[in-house]
């Protein structure tokens, strides 16, 4: 946890509006042009915006689900949710993901841990973490009623609030670089910001399943960090891309439960 003072304005002289810009800029390919040049600082200021920022993305994903409902059925709709899903985050997170249980699942000493997950390359354990994640948005969605469209919009903003709890509450594991930054200029009100958004968000959205997805995103998100702090030291950006991918899928599979 780190209740910091933090050595960076907490907000730019644009207010709201731009720090949820940086968070929009820096979690998805949507040009901000409007934006000054990219910083840590202004990364920072944009932490409690993640939430909102997944909630973007969800709104994003809508058309495209409606699309291939209205002309080809449930699988073509799941099918371009994902496609649509992974390119507008440009698959920063699924690359987490990928590189995480690359070296999770290594059983290798710490050290060696950390360098795998800075190869580029995807291994075999990377390769099964993409394909069953991406099998599991794909069968959730392509699975659920007409209410499809409450997870698909929930599930981001949940999923980059699992990103939040990561950054305020355990420590990064490498000295220097994002993550580093990120933890220790990070303050609590941004952590609390942020939840108060991806909860109320959720239970406006998708009703008490939204508030189960949020507890059982917390849950899982929770044991997976304490796993990973105890392999690693602490979390990294890549372990932050894993939190939020497999926060998404928890959030789908709960409010499309019983659908």
């Amino acid at each position: 946890m780190s209740e910091q003072n933090g050595g960076a304005p907490r907000w730019s002289i644009w207010g709201p509006i731009t720090s949820l810009g940086e968070a929009i800029r820096f979690l998805t390919i949507i040009p901000q042009p409007w934006l000054p040049p990219a910083s840590e600082a202004g990364m920072v200021t944009s932490i409690p915006w993640f939430p909102a920022a997944g909630a973007i993305i969800g709104a994003l994903l809508l058309p495209a689900g409606w699309l291939g409902d209205a002309g080809w059925g449930p699988l073509a709709r799941a099918a371009l949710v994902v496609a649509i899903w992974g390119i507008i985050t440009s698959g920063l997170h699924l690359d987490g993901l990928s590189d995480t249980f690359d070296a999770v699942m290594s059983w290798r000493t710490r050290e060696r841990k950390l360098e795998i997950m800075k190869d580029s390359r995807i291994g075999a354990m990377g390769a099964i973490a993409l394909v069953a994640l991406m099998l599991l948005k794909f069968a959730f969605l392509a699975g659920a009623g007409p209410g499809w469209w409450r997870a698909a919009l929930v599930a981001p903003a949940l999923g980059r609030w699992a990103n939040c709890y990561g950054i305020f509450w355990f420590p990064a594991a490498r000295e220097g670089g994002l993550g580093r930054t990120f933890h220790q200029l990070v303050r609590r009100s941004d952590f609390w910001a942020a939840s108060a958004f991806a909860l109320a968000f959720a239970i406006i959205v998708a009703g008490p399943a939204g508030l189960v997805a949020a507890l059982l995103v917390l849950a899982g998100s929770h044991l997976l960090i304490r796993w990973w702090v105890r392999d690693l030291g602490g979390l990294t950006g890549d372990t932050y891309g894993a939190l939020c991918e497999i926060g998404e899928v928890v959030a789908l599979a709960a409010i499309t439960w019983g659908q």
